[in-house]
């Protein structure tokens, strides 16, 4: 359950930030957007993890910082699987700019419903 909770969260943060911020980032369709959600969420469990790692220095360096450009990276390589034509950032500055935003709505969204999904379970 809280997989396509987060599933839904995800596809409708793409879908409004792709028409907040249309210069920046486009998306196709609501298909497009699930399919890149679900991509997200599988680079997440396994590319992301690792690339967290290697880069851990610098992390610790620049004070948890670099991780916006790991989950840019992130967000990029899902633009490619995808396909660039249906989900695509105007440059690596874009996709950074996304990823922060995406990382705010997130822990603030999901703070609130995993909140009121565990007292409910």
């Amino acid at each position: 359950m809280k997989f396509l909770i987060r599933l839904v969260i995800q596809t409708l943060l793409f879908l409004a930030i792709a028409r907040l911020l249309p210069g920046m980032f486009q998306i196709d369709s609501l298909a497009t957007a699930i399919l890149a959600s679900l991509v997200l969420v599988f680079l997440n469990w396994t590319i992301k993890p690792l690339l967290h790692i290697i880069s851990l220095p610098i992390t610790f360096i620049t004070f948890g910082l670099f991780s916006f450009v790991i989950n840019a990276i992130t967000l990029e390589l899902t633009s490619v699987v995808v396909g660039s034509a249906s989900f695509h950032f105007n440059g690596f500055g874009s996709a950074l700019v996304v990823a922060v935003i995406l990382a705010i709505c997130n822990s603030i969204i999901n703070s609130y419903t995993m909140d009121n999904f565990q007292r409910r379970v």
